[in-house]
């Protein structure tokens, strides 16, 4: 792509700027998208109906349409998918066969187009050599313990080793978490990786930006992905080259870029965020890069959000994470191992038999679960508690079952998600998935005090996982996530500080709370046909 001019650069710049101007263009924008992918479907149902006007054609229309929905289904069938999954796109296909038809070529596979996942499966491999050259084969934790089996799952599934040292800080709010990640950032002095789904101009992205320029100023290499759906109404068009004019020692992506077409690959996108300084501290969690998560623009009452800091030699998984990405969509790659320190900075950290430290990230690329199998494996496995923060509650058999059945078999299990949504029918969704876990005992709360956008759970004071990944279909199998699991360190009772926190502040949700009239259960009804779309 060509580079930015110095016309463009202004516009961007006056944009930006001016917040009323920016907005409208941004909603213009996506008003002009979305009328574009409505033409191309108004177009195609067109067509179908100029066919089926016409005898003969119509009918061979008939015919190809029944014949691609019985395959179509029979290839489900033959799926080894989830069987809640199976029987909603079924459903839809038999019901309105060219729309059911059409939606599942476009979004039921999940996975991303054929170049998609060529490109990242490189890049990937030539990364797993470059990390053995560097620290050696990833070796199989022995199981002797439920954590040493996660342990084992993730070393060997989704490719991250162990790691026994380093720290690991849990922060229970975005202003925290911001506070500490502008304080690794004035400490930069080789590099800087941010990967994020939203960045938007306001004070926390001015302050980082600010601190961005100053580093390379200095000649501190900075690298930076966004999603460009997840800033579509964020970031005006073509943000990564106006970044990059700044100054020579800032690049950027933008993942996926969003074109008005019907496409798959729209379907995957880059959920993950992160932030690595020089190798030695990474942060993660739920918190975006724009002012909400961090409390200074209100929307849907407070927002409640969780952060991580890693700090030793597991940081070194995150940037495995982030060239990951870089090598596969730029045509500029750089070595993983200029990214890479080697021996734990020094022996810096000492070793602690006691502790697990396990960065990960879960991909669309295959059908290997990560997010959803550590889920389910550490409510499986707990006997005393399991604690949840989720925004979006839309499960699947096999994890609503899991935790219903931990539940009747006497695990205090709880669910905290928001009082306040940002998405109505997505609430109502999470709303219409309350009955059954309710009925098996769990208890879900609502967070009253506002919007909850954590992605948290800690079980029996043993273990907890913090990171991106929602418990809803979107984030289990169709977007990019990454997370840590970590067990043996204070930061696990600090997750259940929380928790016992937030359950003092939010409402217990009751069967008498979700009573719905007819209709309202027809519309619930109709939106979990619907649901592995949200």
């Amino acid at each position: 792509m060509k580079k930015l001019s110095e016309r463009e650069k202004r516009w961007i710049e006056r944009t930006v700027a001016n917040n009323r101007n920016y907005k409208l263009y941004l909603y213009n924008r996506v008003g002009i998208i979305l009328f574009l992918v409505l033409f191309q479907l108004a177009g195609y149902i067109w067509l179908l109906y100029l066919f089926a006007h016409n005898s003969v054609i119509g009918l061979s229309v008939q015919i190809a349409v029944e014949a691609i929905a019985l395959l179509a289904v029979l290839h489900l069938i033959n799926q080894s998918e989830r069987p809640s999954l199976k029987m909603n796109w079924i459903l839809l296909i038999l019901l309105v066969p060219i729309i059911g038809v059409s939606m599942y070529l476009m979004y039921g596979d999940g996975k991303p187009t054929k170049r998609l996942r060529k490109r990242l499966s490189n890049a990937k491999d030539k990364n797993k050599e470059a990390f053995k050259s560097a620290f050696g084969e990833i070796g199989l934790p022995n199981v002797q313990t439920r954590g040493e089996a996660i342990s084992r799952y993730l070393a060997k599934y989704a490719d991250y080793p162990l790691y026994q040292n380093g720290i690991v800080t849990y922060y229970k709010s975005g202003e925290e978490t911001f506070s500490a990640m502008l304080e690794a950032l004035r400490k930069a002095e080789k590099f800087i990786l941010l990967e994020y789904f939203i960045i938007e101009h306001g004070k926390m992205w001015g302050e980082i930006l600010k601190i961005l320029l100053e580093k390379a100023e200095l000649g501190v290499q900075v690298r930076i992905i966004y999603d460009d759906m997840g800033c579509i109404v964020t970031l005006p068009p073509r943000y990564d080259k106006y970044l990059e004019s700044l100054h020579k020692n800032i690049k950027c992506m933008r993942f996926n870029r969003v074109v008005p077409v019907l496409a798959l690959r729209m379907n995957n996108r880059d959920h993950r965020k992160m932030m690595v300084v020089d190798g030695k501290v990474a942060f993660t969690g739920g918190i975006n890069l724009a002012d909400e998560y961090i409390g200074v623009k209100k929307r849907f009452g407070y927002w409640k959000d969780a952060g991580l800091k890693i700090e030793g030699e597991a940081v070194h998984s995150f940037s495995r994470m982030f060239f990951d990405f870089w090598n596969a969509f730029r045509q500029d790659e750089e070595p993983l191992e200029n990214y890479l320190i080697k021996k734990n900075d020094g022996g810096r950290y000492a070793l602690n038999e006691k502790m697990r430290v396990q960065p990960y990230d879960d991909s669309p690329l295959d059908k290997i679960r990560v997010g959803e199998a550590v889920y389910t494996d550490i409510v499986n496995g707990a006997t005393k508690y399991v604690y949840i923060f989720t925004p979006y509650l839309v499960l699947d058999d096999a994890l609503r079952a899991a935790l219903a059945q931990a539940s009747m078999r006497g695990v205090d299990v709880r669910i905290v998600t928001p009082g306040i949504p940002d998405k109505k029918a997505v609430f109502r969704l999470t709303r219409a998935n309350y009955p059954l876990l309710i009925k098996a005992g769990v208890k879900i709360y609502e967070y009253t005090p506002g919007f909850i956008h954590s992605k948290c759970i800690v079980s029996d004071d043993d273990c907890a996982v913090v990171g991106t990944v929602n418990f809803d279909y979107r984030s289990l199998y169709h977007h990019f996530e990454n997370a840590v699991y970590f067990s043996g360190a204070e930061a696990v009772l600090d997750v259940k500080r929380d928790c016992e926190e937030t359950f003092a502040l939010s409402k217990l949700c009751t069967q008498q709370d979700l009573k719905r009239n007819v209709v309202g259960r027809w519309v619930d009804a109709l939106l979990r046909v619907f649901e592995t779309l949200f």
